[in-house]
């Protein structure tokens, strides 16, 4: 595995190394310890997968109490996965890193904890694998608005996005709790 720092230095774009024959291949996607050497030694609890159809649009989401770093995955179609800095002592508070992950790149974001994180279906349908560092907390989960003007994140739409009630009711940036 080879990281690369995006334009948020913590946020790591992840190439798998693969091995191909006329069978198929094999990838590793996570092994503890090969991150290392960029800070990264994540205990990983939960595990979840998405089906979105085209033109979706899931976030940006977060658990104030019990953050959850993420290790983002697209196994079929793409996105443009989208993370956002919640951390108000770091120098790149309210800024944030767009990345778009398709299954044919084998690539994957690490969106350590700290972070709001949301992505928009820009394929057909598409299917995302996340390793998570925490449970999911429901009376943790937090929303923020994935079309705030104070973000203004440059989500490549096609049309209009559908979202769930959640996010259309997402929380201003402004109001937002944030991380220490």
């Amino acid at each position: 595995m080879k990281a690369v720092p995006t334009i948020i230095p913590d946020v790591l774009l992840v190439k798998s190394e693969v091995f191909g024959d006329e069978r198929g291949f094999f990838m590793e996607t996570w092994r503890r310890g090969a991150l290392a050497g960029h800070g990264v030694d994540a205990d990983f609890v939960q595990d979840n997968f998405s089906h979105s159809v085209t033109g979706t649009l899931r976030g940006l989401h977060y658990q104030l109490r019990k953050p959850q770093g993420k290790l983002v995955r697209v196994t079929r179609g793409e996105i443009f996965d989208v993370a956002v800095d919640l951390r108000r002592s770091s120098q790149n508070f309210g800024q944030w890193v767009g990345q778009r992950l398709s299954a044919d790149e084998n690539m994957a974001l690490w969106i350590p904890p700290g972070f709001c994180h949301g992505f928009y279906v820009t394929s057909g349908p598409a299917d995302v694998h996340y390793k998570c560092t925490e449970s999911y907390a429901p009376e943790d989960d937090r929303c923020i608005l994935w079309n705030d003007g104070a973000l203004a994140i440059d989500w490549p739409l096609s049309g209009t996005p559908l979202l769930s009630e959640k996010d259309r009711q997402g929380t201003p940036f402004a109001d937002a709790e944030y991380f220490a």
